[in-house]
């Protein structure tokens, strides 16, 4: 029996990466975090991975933050407590910025509940498409806590901020279809066409030169933030790059030959 918490399979340019902790729901521990993120980086630099496809294995996408580890945290000195939440937090922040800046495509591919950070984790990624089975509850306020995995940052981007706050101040579930219908889910599929479909578009959204594509995905992610002004900037210095590239070489000298065989 496989012991890792983590399975990643790369094919054909796409990566796979599954969390693997079926019977808890894959709860993320701190083991399963230490792989996760060992697997993210390694996603994001190989040049030969075009795009990531996240899922969970068994019936649950992620059903967020372990809680032994919530019980362990508790039971510390209390003079260590602080110290030791916000180390913790430190490294659930770099996994979720490793998702949210990866240089490639990132599809999150929600298989069933998606639970606090597990809800975070989805939205972390540039897109979600989920089957029959998924759901989405930021259910930290039962817990006594703020959505910690980039959940006040996401969110409201995704639904609107009135929306964002009625979803995590009650953390109900989201049922699939009313998902969908608020944009939290971008696309439906069923349970059996679930990964398929979703490396398929991961394919699909990775064809092109990952060169532009890396760029204007990082200026995109910041584009609600900054002016427009700099948003032109930055696509001028990304411009600058792509003119150097290989992907833009190799295309325009094709173009230039096909264009020269169809004249008379």
């Amino acid at each position: 029996m496989d012991s890792s918490l983590i399975h990643l399979q790369v094919e054909g340019g796409i990566a796979t990466l599954t969390l693997n902790r079926p019977d808890k729901r894959n709860a993320m521990s701190d083991a399963m975090r230490s792989e996760f993120i060992a697997a993210l980086e390694r996603v994001a630099a190989d040049k030969a991975i075009r795009a990531l496809v996240l899922t969970g294995a068994g019936k649950g996408f992620c059903a967020g933050g372990d809680i032994s580890g919530m019980e362990k945290r508790m039971s510390a000195p209390p003079g260590e407590i602080a110290f030791n939440g916000w180390h913790r937090q430190q490294r659930v922040h770099y996994t979720q910025t490793l998702l949210h800046t990866m240089p490639k495509p990132v599809i999150a591919a929600v298989n069933g509940a998606a639970s606090g950070l597990g809800a975070d984790t989805a939205l972390a990624c540039d897109f979600i498409i989920a089957s029959e089975w998924a759901s989405f509850t930021w259910s930290y306020i039962h817990r006594g806590i703020v959505p910690d995995g980039g959940g006040m940052y996401f969110l409201p981007r995704r639904v609107g901020l009135p929306r964002a706050k009625e979803l995590i101040f009650t953390g109900r579930k989201v049922e699939i279809d009313e998902a969908l219908a608020l944009g939290i889910v971008d696309r439906k599929t069923t349970a059996d066409r679930l990964v398929p479909d979703a490396q398929a578009w991961a394919a699909e959204l990775s064809k092109g030169s990952a060169t532009a594509l890396a760029l204007t995905k990082t200026i995109l992610d910041q584009s609600f933030e900054l002016p427009a002004q700099q948003v032109f900037a930055q696509g001028s210095q990304a411009q600058g790059i792509c003119y150097t590239s290989t992907e833009h070489r190799e295309s325009v000298m094709a173009f230039l030959a096909k264009s020269a065989s169809a004249r008379p």
